[in-house]
């Protein structure tokens, strides 16, 4: 309730003062600190005293200053008002709240976040329903597959939806709605053949032509998308039956197939896509392991889908909370919370606790736009930037989930393998840097580096703040822009000097890297442009995929020696999850694969 809000801004206006010491005051200087008049602020002070919060004395005449006992403790309303706001489904809203009080403890507050999330079983009569209420750091803005933009929207996507294919945590293809696939000779022509009896969340048959209209809504909805040069290289789709599907490409891409094991190819039904239009992404319809059930505010529910054609998940309903994601409490208390996406967990907590370590890992680093005139047009000023640039002391100034430095794509086919002693990290010499910048140079010799300005999206503002930190302990001076997610590819990102990015290395690490060298095409230099699309051109050609990883290696090398791509460190994480939980396994992204999940109901978790 309000009067909550108001009794903790009050409190939070008088820290030094200790709960049942008088505090002299008068009603007008309360007044203003609530911003209000002198009237409202004695109601108000009569229903705190109601409520067992304040003891009020007030005293008449100018000479005399009214006394103000404060009784309840900070964290008891603060937890009641986080409580209420829970009850609304105000989730977020309430971990705000705890965040921002004065006087509460850290790892109460993190106690009672993590008390709202995780897995437990709520009996109605005689039957068990198993619940796993999840939270989510990112906001979910649609669950339309050809719309999605953040990692969170991709893997609930997974749940709701099926592709033609699947892939392992190695990146190998596996037959999926498609029980077979065959490409012909020339490697343009792939016909697909279909299972039968798959159903959609409505009820109806999956067919090839749905297959057809996802392929081509994804061309007409999304053009410039995720993974957009696998599908705009494709020319016609042909069903030649309900169950059979051929695919014409315009030119061999060996790549094609782990597209269509991604959730951008999930198989959208034709009726439903056409008749709810933009609104598809809010009511999703799949054929997935769970169904969309409903959204209240900012909480998206799944339920179980009994005519999942790989066998109903175990989990009856999953409740998606967009909120902080929750970490792992110092205190000796047991964790309520069973189940923790990218986390590492204390000593303690680890010893008995289940750890599953994540397949991918998220690569940060920065490229370099040569923009005509710009800070770091010439290569002696992108080697000299690239000298100050100090990993080292970067890894210092980070805490939490970084793993450690890494100088490739493919760190176990680099140097050392696995992120061992590598070389490029050993570039970090801010008092070298000048003598790249001195003469016969005239564009940067005198004044070195001016102010750069770096660019990324709201969710590494973080990481681009430590690159900061690092560069102005190397005397340049880092200006940072934002853009959102969805502007990032555009041409608003081509006034930066640099670009700060990420990219996960797991099962797509193929997709996602062609995805990448395009987007530095866009801003590379005319030369560096052209031998970087060859290369990508040489490895959609090329079916070993060994022989792909050499041309990825080339193309890194290719970037390295006009300094145009710079590696920051790399996050190598962990899922974590109680004893009592069961069946954990990761999919892309190293998210959890809800549908194998199952526990004991006598974990203690009951709720």
């Amino acid at each position: 309730m309000k009067l909550r809000k108001h009794y903790l801004t009050l409190r939070s206006r008088f820290p030094e003062v200790k709960e049942n010491i008088p505090l002299e005051t008068v009603t007008a200087e309360l007044a203003d600190l609530l911003e209000c008049t002198p009237r409202t602020m004695i109601t108000l002070l009569g229903r705190m005293q109601q409520e067992g919060w304040i003891r009020w004395t007030a005293r008449r005449g100018r000479a005399n200053r009214s006394e103000l006992v404060f009784l309840a403790p900070v964290e008891r309303v603060a937890l009641e008002e986080a409580e209420e706001l829970a009850g609304r489904k105000e989730l977020p809203a309430a971990i705000d709240l705890l965040r921002s009080v004065a006087g509460l403890s850290e790892a109460n507050a993190r106690e009672w976040i993590m008390g709202h999330f995780g897995v437990r079983t709520v009996r109605v009569g005689q039957r068990r329903s198993d619940v796993l209420r999840f939270p989510l750091p990112q906001p979910i803005g649609t669950l339309d597959p050809a719309r999605t933009l953040y990692a969170g929207e991709s893997h609930l996507v997974r749940q709701l939806f099926d592709g033609l294919l699947r892939t392992d945590g190695q990146g190998r293809v596996f037959p999926h709605a498609a029980h077979a696939w065959e490409a012909d000779a020339g490697r343009t022509g792939w016909t697909f053949h279909l299972r039968k009896g798959i159903r959609f969340h409505h009820g109806r048959e999956l067919t090839s032509d749905d297959v057809r209209y996802t392929l081509e809504r994804l061309r007409a909805l999304a053009p410039h998308g995720l993974f957009n040069w696998v599908y705009q290289g494709i020319e016609a789709v042909e069903a030649p039956d309900e169950y059979t599907v051929l695919v014409r490409l315009a030119e061999p891409n060996e790549l094609f197939p782990a597209f269509l094991a991604s959730s951008r190819a999930s198989l959208v039904p034709r009726d439903l896509g056409e008749q709810l239009g933009e609104a598809f992404g809010q009511r999703p319809v799949g054929s997935g392991p769970y169904r969309f059930s409903q959204r209240t505010g900012e909480v998206w529910i799944l339920e179980a889908f009994a005519d999942y054609f790989q066998g109903r998940g175990f989990l009856d309903r999953i409740e998606v909370w967009t909120a902080s994601e929750p970490q792992a409490p110092t205190g000796t208390a047991p964790l309520p919370f069973q189940l923790m996406h990218n986390v590492r967990l204390p000593e303690r907590q680890a010893q008995s606790w289940q750890e599953v370590r994540q397949s991918g890992m998220t690569c940060k680093f920065l490229t370099v736009p040569h923009k005509p005139g710009g800070a770091l047009a010439e290569r002696s000023a992108r080697e000299a930037f690239d000298r100050c640039l100090n990993r080292r002391l970067l890894l210092e100034r980070l805490s939490g989930d970084v793993a450690d430095g890494i100088d490739s794509f493919w760190p176990v086919r680099t140097r050392g393998g696995d992120g061992e002693a590598l070389a490029r990290w050993e570039r970090a010499e801010p008092e070298r840097a000048t003598d790249v910048l001195s003469p016969p140079d005239p564009v940067v010799r005198c004044a070195g580096l001016p102010p750069l300005r770096l660019i990324t999206i709201p969710e590494y503002a973080g990481d681009a703040e430590l690159v900061r930190e690092v560069c102005a302990a190397a005397g340049i001076t880092i200006e940072i822009g934002l853009l959102a997610a969805e502007e990032f590819n555009s041409e608003k990102r081509l006034a930066a000097d640099l670009l700060l990015f990420a990219v996960t290395l797991d099962e797509q690490r193929e997709l996602r890297l062609i995805d990448l060298f395009a987007s530095i095409c866009q801003h590379a230099d005319a030369e560096l442009a052209r031998e970087l699309a060859s290369l990508m051109a040489d490895i959609r050609r090329e079916a070993d995929p060994d022989t792909r990883i050499d041309l990825f290696l080339e193309a890194e090398e290719l970037l390295d020696r006009s300094r145009s791509l710079l590696f920051l460190y790399r996050k190598s994480l962990k899922t974590a999850f109680h004893p009592s939980v069961r069946g954990v396994s990761l999919e892309s992204l190293g998210w959890v694969r809800f549908r194998d999940i199952w526990f004991t109901e006598n974990s203690g978790f009951e709720a």
